[in-house]
Formats: structure tokens, C-alpha cells, sequence
């Protein structure tokens, strides 16, 4: 007799958590990761996917009902774009919008804090971020460079209608009223796409993960001071760096523990952008960056939580030996570019690996080549538990071929006897 969607839900998601915990589980998972590939395997562009939320929701089900992972991801890469386009949003190049309508988006990085505005931002960040930071990310937002400080009005009743005042001029009023419909745009975004985890859970398949964080350094990096600047900064300015590090890490506790536990899954996924060895030394890496994101690792697990890592380019210069102190199977570690064989040896006995089929496979390979390779991370990685299959990266324009081959590869050859 066929099983329930019920019954297909809980052998995943065991399969799955066998995996975490490093047992061995009925077969290896596959998960994979992936951005805009269900737009393309449903016949869709990404932009139409970021403007057409019926679209976008049918594709990304075509894609999970077609393949049947062990886990699904739902349509986050696929954000919308008009609420970029009603903020003018300048954090981001997207479908349409600086990109080719046929091209996954692209981050634009700058020095949205300058170096000297370090202070600035440690003494008051909530202040920082909405007459500093957001109007240089946002400008509809410009306006609010005019605002008073926030602190500024405990001031009796005088310093309150004094900066009611400065919201009613036009400029600012305007760029409330965008605010607003940016808002309820995302509000809509929202209502369409959010009953996809629970009407996938419902046809038995588990979400990858729940909520989502980043390591404190990437956070400074990514969004404030721009991988130069961050760069700059470990060599002129280690102190100030190293406190801004230190203000963001319970920002990115919250936000996970909160999400996590909201949404009922446990995963929480954690990009990893500027930790490789193609940013930093060793030394750099055990000062400025493990600290931060192992104090978030520890908070989650602490919690219940499961922190799944996706270590974004390359790995290894003793890296490994360092982010081996965890506790163990507690965590899922999905590398890109690293001797996945090594990482196997030191990290094995430690956490799930997940990975790494090369995209560059994936795009230009044959089918029986996807098979090959499959089959040796099985072998190796796969040997007693501990491991997921899944491409290197974040997943795009790649032959539906030759995922069904990674797909079809695991599930058959893939089951532990």
C-alpha cells in the first residue's frame, strides 16, 4: 500500500535528523539547494517569478512534486520586486532592474558606513540605521536624514510636537506614505507565498529550514562597511571592528531563536560569505570571524536548534581543525569549495556534511557524469551516516537532466544495507 503524506513526512524528516545526528539513516538524503531553478524548470523567468506570486508559488510546487527531495525550500530567493521598486531598494540589482530578466539578482556593495561613523553606530544603532543607514539603502527614504534623534524627545511635551512637526513636512510625509505601500505590497508577497511550507508539510515534505541568521562578521561586512572596508578595517581599526562584531551577535541570536521557533522547524540557515581563505588568513579568521559565529552555533543548539552552515567558497588552511569545535550532530555544515574528502576525515565525526556536486557540472555535464560523481560522495562521505546530497551552490540555471540524475543517483544507490 502507497504511504500517507503523513507517513512520507516523518520518514523524511527522520531521514534527514539520522543524518544530522550522524546515525545511519535508511538512505542518504538529497536536499537540494536551490534559487531560481524552479522558475526556469517551470517555465518562467526570475523576474516574472519576483512580480507573479501565482506563478512563482506553482513553479516552485511543480519543482518539489516533481523531484520529491527530502527537503523543500521555499520560494525565498523569489522576493518581491515591487517592493524593491517602491523603495527604491539599492542593495540589489534584480531581474528587470540591472540585471537580464532571465538572471538571478545581484547585491551591490558599498560603504553604506563609513569608517569615522563607527561611534556613531555603537552608541545609538537604531538611530544610526533610520537617519544613516536607510536612507542610504532606501531612497524613498532620503527624507529621513531630517529627522531628529530618536532620544531627542524626552524633552517634556515641547521636544515631542517639535519632532512630530518634522514628519509633516512634505518630503518626509511622502516618503512615509511609500513606506507604507511598500509595506502592504509586502504584506500581499506575504499571503500568497506563506502557505507554501504548510501545504508542502501537508503533502509530506519537511522544509529545509525555519528561520535564518548570519555570522556577525558578514553582517558588519555585508550590509554596513562592504567587504573592502571590512577588510581595511581588520588592519586600522581592529578594536572598533571587533565591537561592532560584538553588538550585532545578539541581534542575529534573537532574530534565529525567534524565527526558529515561530515557524516550528528547527533548521536555521546561516550563508557564510567572508570567511573563506580567499578573504582572510587563519589568524584573521580565529579573531574576527569564528568567535561571532560560533557564539550564534552554541546559542542555537543551546536552544534546540539546529544551525545548518552554507560555507560559500573556499575552505580549508586549517579552517577545518577550527570550526570542528562544535558539539556534536548538532549541525549541518554544506560546502562549496573544499576537498570534500578531507573535510569528510577531519569533520566527519563531527557534523553533517552536506554537498558538494559541483554547479559547474550541473550546467555543462552529462547526466552519467552527475551519476559518477554522485556516487563517489556516497561512497566517501556517505560511508556510515552524516551526510545529504546536494550541488556545491545555491542552484540556478542547470539542466533539469542532470539533477534528476544527481536525484535518481541517491535514491538508488544511495540506500545503506
Amino acid at each position: 500500500m502507497e504511504k500517507t503524506y503523513e507517513e512520507l513526512y516523518r520518514e523524511r524528516e527522520k531521514r534527514v535528523n539520522d543524518a544530522i545526528q550522524l546515525k545511519v539513516p535508511d538512505r542518504v538524503p538529497i536536499a537540494p539547494i536551490v534559487g531560481f531553478f524552479p522558475a526556469y524548470y517551470g517555465g518562467i523567468t526570475p523576474q516574472e517569478a519576483m512580480y507573479d506570486y501565482n506563478k512563482t508559488y506553482a513553479a516552485w510546487k511543480k519543482t518539489c512534486l516533481d523531484f520529491q527531495w527530502d527537503m523543500i525550500m521555499p520560494p525565498r530567493y523569489a522576493n518581491p520586486g515591487p517592493v524593491f521598486e517602491l523603495l527604491d531598494y539599492r542593495q540589489l540589482k534584480w531581474p528587470g532592474h540591472g540585471v537580464d530578466p532571465n538572471q538571478s539578482f545581484q547585491f551591490v556593495e558599498g560603504e553604506y558606513m563609513k569608517a569615522e561613523e563607527y561611534d556613531e553606530f555603537l552608541e545609538d544603532p537604531s538611530d544610526f540605521m533610520i537617519r544613516t543607514y536607510f536612507p542610504r539603502i532606501f531612497g524613498i527614504l532620503e527624507p529621513f536624514k531630517k529627522l531628529p534623534p530618536i532620544h531627542q524627545t524626552f524633552a517634556y511635551c515641547l521636544g515631542l510636537f517639535t519632532n512630530l512637526s518634522v514628519m509633516g513636512t512634505p518630503e518626509v510625509a511622502n516618503a512615509i506614505e511609500s513606506l507604507l505601500k511598500a509595506a502592504r505590497e509586502c504584506l500581499r508577497w506575504t499571503v500568497a507565498m506563506g502557505p507554501f511550507p504548510k501545504e508542502m508539510a501537508g503533502l509530506g515534505f519537511p522544509a529545509m529550514y525555519g528561520s535564518v541568521a548570519q555570522a556577525p562578521f558578514d553582517t558588519v561586512g555585508d550590509y554596513f562597511r562592504g567587504t573592502r572596508g571590512t577588510m581595511i578595517d581588520m588592519f586600522r581599526r581592529p578594536d572598533k571592528l571587533l565591537e561592532a562584531i560584538d553588538k550585532v551577535t545578539p541581534w542575529m541570536i534573537q532574530m534565529a531563536i525567534s524565527a526558529g521557533k515561530a515557524s516550528g522547524n528547527p533548521r536555521v540557515f546561516i550563508p557564510l560569505h567572508k570567511g573563506p581563505e580567499n578573504f582572510m588568513s587563519l589568524e584573521q579568521f580565529k579573531t574576527f570571524y569564528w568567535p561571532g559565529l560560533r557564539k550564534i552555533m552554541i546559542a542555537l543548539i543551546d536552544q534546540g536548534l539546529t544551525p545548518y552552515l552554507l560555507l560559500e567558497g573556499k575552505w580549508g588552511s586549517g579552517r577545518l581543525e577550527v570550526i570542528s569545535d562544535i558539539p556534536k550532530g548538532k549541525a549541518i555544515y554544506h560546502f562549496e569549495g573544499v576537498d570534500i574528502y578531507e573535510a569528510k576525515e577531519i569533520l566527519g565525526k563531527v557534523v553533517c556534511i552536506k554537498g558538494n556536486v559541483p554547479t559547474s557540472l550541473l550546467v555543462i555535464g552529462t547526466p552519467q557524469e552527475v551519476k559518477d560523481y554522485s556516487k563517489k560522495l556516497i561512497d566517501v562521505l556517505g560511508k556510515d551516516g552524516g551526510f545529504i546530497m546536494d550541488a556545491g551552490a545555491i542552484i540556478d540555471e542547470v539542466k533539469p537532466q542532470n539533477i534528476k540524475a544527481m536525484t535518481d543517483c541517491t535514491k538508488e544507490y544511495g540506500v545503506y544495507h
